[in-house]
């Protein structure tokens, strides 16, 4: 897609080409968004045929080369994801991300019959550049099981994931890898005390898996298998594989036995620390859904609701744990406010997240993804208009915060499914084919933060005043 048209190239061009492509992004991103005509071009036309120009005398690019033809990068440019204060670095450029969750990735690359959808999800997320999924690697217990039992593996399954990973690097797209489910969906915690009380634990709530020591060791156990697993079609190690963007540790973990958050916290700084010492290269996250609990109350205005206060996590003290290196939030208005669809849904957003990124700013000093958002066809009221207005508050919030250097870090949209696929929708899946209103959305919303993660190595000499009126240009389409 043409917005979409501009963002690896840059670290493949020589700087004066580098300045002026962007430049030009600038004046199109400006002009389709305001209607308008920008010293003297008047429409994209006339741009494009310039950076077709700019394209065709490029040693490294030909001007029928889009952005996420990848074949002409190099394996070093493909480095770590690094944390530098509030923000992602990669390379030492700053990293803002646009991405997506598709959790079945492993299962459905574990059957011939359908690992082709994962290639194509891959296709059709980087044709609008997305460079972030989100992606479970977990399936305890359950039908395609990853982990048949505690420390036992279907090493087909195993493969499946290997395959994923694979596959995500020819896209240029990273994973974030979450090891455990908070639900019973692919097994999670209940899984876990099932095999404990096979075993003869004497165990009575599915909260016990993160304080029983037994239950403990065996997460610990899954962890170690996956960071060291030897991907068979790369040969690379994943704790070592620049692929894996970070270790979630939990999906959306709660401990509503014990509202104190005590339980959950003594958790967490185990298993951050036991993770980093496997694996220091990686950053670590924990995947909280982002609730406000006892350590600070005054934060807890911001919870959509009462309850969210007594499930037993924390997102201030949470995040301050030993070992977590970014903080993550979810946002589901329509779950946790009303179901159905009004305005006040996309008032909640803006200010859930900016409450988050300010505290992640001011109390934690560490970027913060909001790593799942979203809103259910099968809402009442709903129609795809509302779809693209609460994409377009969850992207403009986070412009807000990028343009002042703050700690809105990125966004990942639940979830992206490939056509073929709508018997797994739970109502929040996004099939781009289906949807172009959408489509544009995230590819406009990656166009920017593609210019934007190269404008602090641009070597360029314009003044300050020619760059900050070309800041301006970039949020104008949504502010």
């Amino acid at each position: 897609m043409r917005n979409a048209a501009f963002g690896s190239v840059f670290s493949a061009m020589d700087t004066y080409k580098r300045c002026f492509i962007l430049s030009l992004a600038f004046l199109m991103i400006f002009s389709e968004n305001l209607g308008t005509s920008v010293s003297g071009f008047n429409g994209n036309k006339q741009i494009e045929t310039m950076v077709e120009e700019v394209l065709d005398h490029s040693p490294h690019f030909s001007a029928g080369q889009g952005i996420h033809d990848m074949e002409g990068l190099e394996d070093d440019d493909w480095q770590m994801v690094e944390r530098k204060g509030n923000q992602f670095v990669v390379n030492g450029q700053p990293f803002y991300v646009n991405g997506f969750n598709t959790y079945w990735l492993m299962v459905f690359a574990a059957d011939q019959s359908t690992r082709g959808k994962v290639t194509e999800l891959f296709q059709q997320a980087s044709s609008v550049g997305l460079t972030v999924c989100r992606t479970w690697a977990f399936n305890d217990g359950q039908w395609r099981a990853l982990q048949k039992s505690p420390s036992v593996y279907d090493e087909e399954v195993f493969k499946a994931l290997d395959f994923v990973l694979s596959e995500a690097k020819k896209y240029k797209i990273r994973l974030i890898l979450s090891l455990v489910n908070n639900w019973d969906a692919y097994g999670g915690k209940a899984q876990y005390v099932k095999w404990g009380k096979a075993a003869g634990l004497n165990l009575t709530s599915d909260d016990e898996f993160f304080s029983h020591p037994t239950l403990r060791s065996y997460y610990k156990a899954h962890v170690k298998a996956v960071l060291n697993r030897v991907n068979t079609f790369t040969n690379i190690t994943y704790k070592d594989d620049p692929t894996i963007f970070a270790w979630e540790m939990m999906n959306e973990p709660r401990c509503t036995s014990d509202p104190s958050g005590d339980t959950l916290q003594s958790w967490i700084s185990e298993m951050a620390v036991y993770v980093k010492s496997l694996d220091a290269k990686h950053l670590v996250e924990i995947g909280l859904e982002g609730f406000y609990g006892p350590s600070a109350p005054a934060r807890t205005q911001f919870n959509p609701n009462s309850y969210a206060t007594q499930v037993g996590t924390d997102f201030i003290r949470n995040h301050q744990t030993l070992g977590v290196d970014f903080a993550s939030a979810h946002i589901y208005a329509d779950s946790w406010i009303s179901q159905t669809i009004s305005d006040a849904h996309l008032q909640f957003t803006k200010s859930w997240m900016e409450a988050h990124i300010e505290d992640a700013e001011k109390y934690l000093g560490m970027p913060v993804i909001f790593a799942e958002f979203g809103v259910s066809a099968k809402d009442p009221g709903y129609n795809s208009s509302f779809r693209d207005a609460l994409i377009s508050t969850v992207y403009k919030t986070l412009l807000n915060s990028t343009k002042k250097g703050g700690s809105g870090a990125g966004s990942l949209l639940w979830q992206l499914f490939p056509d073929g696929t709508d018997y797994m929708d739970d109502g929040y899946a996004i099939i781009l084919a289906k949807s172009p209103s959408t489509s544009n959305l995230i590819s406009l919303h990656s166009t920017r933060l593609a210019i934007f993660n190269s404008m602090c190595s641009w070597k360029c000499h314009w003044g300050c005043r020619k760059k900050n009126a070309l800041e301006t240009i970039l949020y104008l389409g949504y502010l």
